[in-house]
């Protein structure tokens, strides 16, 4: 880990709260003494994500994501642990000493974080611009305070700034402190001229606003040009890197989540200061797709927080209809929409600023319309006599219904559509019943068939591809027989390895130790484990073992929160394997025996013990036949490789009848 010493990780771990952290990020629902969210790492309707408070993890049943509160920080931000600690601690108010940077530490920052490190310091840079500067006072500073209404609290808080009209100001000024040009191009700051090669700032002349990501963090800018050149956009906006990705950021989001959460809903609309006007105005739960199309990324991140989005438009605006497809969208991912318009002319921003936080949710609240009864307001001005028109507003309004997954839902709106159109049900419901087929490809009885067929076709794929080599430096690579049976070891140590169970050899019953019975077998035969996080999970194993004596349970935490976060991850995902796995209450009533621990341990400890060594040696002899298939080995050198490989078959076929025996 390197530069934070080991008394600070274990503060900052044990004020982590992982309910809360995580919180940040999803809508936690408590479910007995857990807590359940759809996974934030893969699409699904679902919820099979499941926080531990009391073993300080969360687990995904299903992507298998795992971990503890600074895992999933470093996880979902794409960050290093290092900067994961640094961010947890900071929220705890813990104060962490790092010792000077090398030159060695500093190339050893990945593309990534000198980005977001550029960022940061563009951040201030055009802030303090804003506020030092006589340009940015004259020109910025009363462009937001005099056109736009914002306060000084509110410009501080979006971190709002501006860049100079002198073309390279801030490009020599990040020059000068030191960095790079490569990073200035990557991140869009600065953009290299033609002619010359000259480079200069993207933003020059604009008033800046800033882009947040989920946790805070400085991923974009926008720029707004203050002049009236129609040959220049007014909006200029940084360029996707590898940081930033328009269609999966928000703006705003980093400051509504919590008013989201609290409140069940998010206010959508369309650009910064929209978004800024909103806030200033005390409604929080307000975000913006920063004046692009939606995106389906963009609906589902906003999904984590709630089911439930308004959106507003402008009175007067005439993109209206080019932009309800947002509305379908939304729609097609589970969530409830619905849509408020504003008086003419008024815009959000406007709007915020006339009225008070009370008058415009109460606006809010008295105009919004679900999405079938908009489109009816919207569209039926220009359908009135017009029955071509009036066929084409119902087909729209289909299209819409026929996004939305849940079935009693559809059957609701396809009810009130034929109410408003004036149209017989049965129609409408052979309609969205057609489209549904055209657009799943035959409903869920062909979909199921298709992933059936897929999934038997990828299965048929795997089966013909041999083992794959696995780079053990990497960690751990999904596909190996090894690993499995490292896992399913580390597993037996972690959870039982303090346990006896009742061996039977013949008539005899023997009482074991599970942590002997591994550890021994594994000594005896020299075998070591292959995959890096493993080995040297077993190592703190061992250590810890030797330290507390045989017989003492060896504690979780110390694999949960090892400095190493592959290791904590790893020891999530193994101690939580069995999580999902309740026996019923019903089975007890029906007789049905269920396995306590301990016949589990009889059982699985030596098969799993003695998989392993086959494993080993299934190895040796695919090592001796390539010796062999060479055709570069003396008579005597293949004489001992035909001995060997002899022995290890016998000895291979001894294992399989101990397994057969264990098995039954």
């Amino acid at each position: 880990m390197g530069l934070i010493d080991r008394a600070t990780v274990d503060r900052i771990y044990a004020a982590a709260d992982i309910v809360e952290i995580i919180g940040d990020y999803v809508t936690l629902k408590r479910k007995g003494v857990n807590y359940q969210a759809c996974c934030p790492f893969h699409n699904e309707k679902t919820p099979s994500f499941v926080v531990s408070p009391s073993k300080g993890v969360f687990k995904c049943f299903g992507c298998g994501k795992a971990g503890n509160a600074v895992t999933f920080v470093m996880e979902h931000e794409g960050i290093s642990y290092p900067e994961a600690l640094k961010a947890v601690a900071k929220r705890y108010g813990i104060e962490v000493q790092e010792r000077e940077l090398t030159e060695e530490d500093i190339r050893r920052n990945d593309n990534r974080e000198s980005m977001f490190a550029l960022n940061g310091w563009a951040y201030d840079y055009f802030a303090d611009y804003l506020r030092k500067s006589s340009e940015g006072q004259s020109v910025g500073m009363s462009y937001f305070r005099q056109k736009r209404g914002f306060t000084e609290a509110t410009i501080q808080k979006f971190g709002l700034g501006y860049c100079s009209a002198k073309g390279d100001a801030m490009t020599s000024a990040a020059l000068a402190a030191g960095y790079k040009e490569e990073f200035l191009l990557s991140t869009g700051l600065s953009i290299r001229r033609e002619r010359d090669g000259h480079l200069f700032d993207r933003f020059h002349d604009r008033v800046i606003f800033p882009v947040h990501n989920i946790s805070g963090r400085i991923v974009a800018f926008g720029g707004r040009i203050l002049g009236t050149n129609k040959n220049v956009g007014k909006y200029q906006n940084s360029p996707e890197s590898e940081i930033y990705s328009k269609k999966r950021e928000l703006y705003g989001l980093y400051f509504a989540k919590k008013a989201i959460q609290q409140q069940d809903y998010a206010i959508m609309v369309e650009g910064y200061t929209d978004v800024i006007s909103m806030h200033q105005a005390g409604v929080e739960n307000v975000v913006s797709s920063s004046g692009t199309s939606l995106t389906t990324d963009q609906i589902r991140l906003l999904n984590r927080f709630t089911k439930n989005i308004t959106v507003i438009y402008d009175g007067d605006s005439a993109g209206i209809h080019a932009s309800i497809r947002g509305i379908d969208m939304i729609l097609a991912e589970g969530m409830n929409v619905r849509v408020v318009l504003l008086p003419e002319p008024e815009d959000p921003d406007s709007f915020a600023r006339a009225h008070t936080a009370a008058e415009v949710q109460e606006y809010i609240k008295a105009n919004e319309v679900d999405f079938i009864t908009f489109k009816a307001q919207l569209l039926m001005k220009d359908a009135q006599n017009d029955p071509i028109k009036r066929a084409a507003l119902i087909g729209d309004m289909v299209q819409s219904i026929t996004q939305i997954p849940d079935s009693i839902q559809r059957s609701v709106y396809v009810k009130e559509c034929a109410r408003l159109m004036d149209i017989d049900e049965r129609v409408l419901v052979e309609e969205v019943a057609r489209k549904r087929v055209v657009q799943t490809g035959g409903g869920r009885e062909a979909s199921d068939f298709i992933r059936r067929q897929q999934m038997r076709q990828r299965s048929e794929e795997q089966a013909a591809v041999p083992e794959p080599q696995v780079d053990f430096t990497k960690g751990v690579a999904a596909g190996s027989a090894t690993q499995e049976l490292e896992k399913e070891l580390l597993k037996y140590l972690l959870k039982y390895g303090h346990r006896n169970f009742d061996f039977k050899e013949g008539r005899d019953v023997i009482q074991m130790n599970v942590a002997d019975v591994i550890l021994s077998t594994l000594d005896a035969q020299e075998l070591h484990f292959q995959t890096e996080v493993y080995r040297k999970m077993l190592d703190t194993y061992r250590e810890q073992r030797a330290e507390l004596g045989e017989g003492v349970e060896v504690p979780a935490h110390l694999f949960i929160n090892h400095p190493d976060p592959a290791v904590c991850n790893a020891a999530v995902d193994i101690l939580t394997s069995d999580d999902n796995y309740v026996p019923s209450k019903l089975w007890k009533q029906k007789e049905v025996h269920v396995e306590s621990v301990e016949e589990i341990l009889a059982q699985g400890v030596p098969k799993a013990v003695i998989l392993y060594k086959s494993n080993a040696i299934k190895k040796l002899i695919d090592e001796q036949m390539q010796r062999l298939a060479s055709g570069q080995l003396t008579e005597e050198e293949e004489l001992e490789a035909t001995t060997l490989i002899n022995t290890l078959n016998c000895e291979k076929t001894n294992i399989s009848h101990k397994v057969q025996r264990t098995i039954l």
